[in-house]
C-alpha cells in the first residue's frame, strides 16, 4: 500500500516517493466559473461516496481522482476561453521547459501541449530527489520532489509566455491537477491518453502530426513507450 503524503487546496495533491507522476496544468481562465463550480461539485459528490467492498481505500481514492480528472479534462478539450497556448512560440517554450531537465531531474516520459494546457508524465530522480527536498527542508519550507519540479516548470513559462504577449499577471492556474502513476500498465495507458489528446480533442488526425508532444519526438529518436525522452 502507498499512503503517501496528501494535501488538499481547492484541488487534492497525493504525492508517493517513488513512483512517476501525471501532472495536467491549464491556463489562467481556461475553465470558468462555472466549470469550476461543477468540478468543486463532482469533487465533493466523489467524497461522499463510500469505498466499494472491492477496493481498499487507497485504490477507492485513486480512482476517484480519476474520475475528477476526466471531467477536467472534458472541460479544457471542449469548453475552455483561454487558447494562449496556440501560439506556436509559446508552445514551444513549455515543451523546451519539459526537455530542459530530462534526465537531469527526472525522467520525462511523456508530454503533449495543447491550446489551453499541458500534459506530462515524469518520474523524479531518486538522487536529485534527496537532496532537492532536503534544500527546501534547510529553507524552512519543505516541498516534495512534484512541487519542486512543477512550481519551476510553471514559475519559468508563465514568465517566457507572458513575455511573449506582453501581458502581466497569471499564467496558469494556481493549482495543477496531478496523481501519482501506480504501476507500468497504468504508467502506459497514460503515455497514450497524453499523446492521443490532440487527436481525442479533433485537432489533429494522428498523434504524430501534432507538433508539440512526446510521441513526435519519441518516433524521431526510435524509442519505445515507457523509454525516457531527452532533450535533442
Amino acid at each position: 500500500m502507498h499512503d503517501g503524503l496528501f494535501r488538499r487546496r481547492h484541488l487534492p495533491h497525493w504525492d508517493v516517493d517513488g513512483k512517476p507522476i501525471f501532472i495536467t496544468a491549464c491556463l489562467e481562465g481556461s475553465i470558468s466559473a462555472s466549470g469550476l463550480t461543477q468540478i468543486e461539485r463532482y469533487r465533493t459528490e466523489l467524497e461522499a461516496r463510500p469505498c466499494p467492498e472491492e477496493m481498499s481505500p487507497t485504490e477507492w481514492k485513486h480512482y476517484k481522482l480519476k474520475l475528477l480528472f476526466v471531467l477536467i479534462d472534458d472541460l479544457l478539450d471542449n469548453h475552455s476561453a483561454a487558447r494562449h497556448l496556440a501560439d506556436d512560440r509559446q508552445a514551444q517554450i513549455v515543451q523546451n521547459a519539459f526537455l530542459h531537465f530530462a534526465n537531469i531531474r527526472y525522467a520525462l516520459l511523456a508530454f503533449v501541449v495543447m491550446p489551453s494546457h499541458h500534459h506530462w508524465l515524469f518520474w523524479p530522480d531518486e538522487k536529485w530527489s534527496l537532496s532537492a527536498v532536503e534544500q527546501t527542508r534547510k529553507n524552512g519550507s519543505p516541498r516534495t520532489p512534484r512541487e519542486i519540479i512543477s512550481h519551476s516548470i510553471q514559475s519559468y513559462t508563465a514568465t517566457m509566455c507572458n513575455r511573449v504577449r506582453g501581458a502581466t499577471g497569471p499564467y496558469w492556474q494556481t493549482e495543477t491537477f496531478d496523481h501519482w502513476v501506480r504501476d507500468e500498465s497504468e504508467m502506459f495507458r497514460i503515455i497514450s491518453y497524453i499523446e492521443q489528446n490532440p487527436v481525442k480533442a479533433g485537432l489533429t488526425k494522428r498523434p504524430e502530426d501534432w507538433k508539440w508532444s512526446s510521441f513526435r519526438l519519441r518516433a524521431q529518436a526510435g524509442l519505445r513507450p515507457g523509454d525516457p525522452i531527452l532533450n535533442p
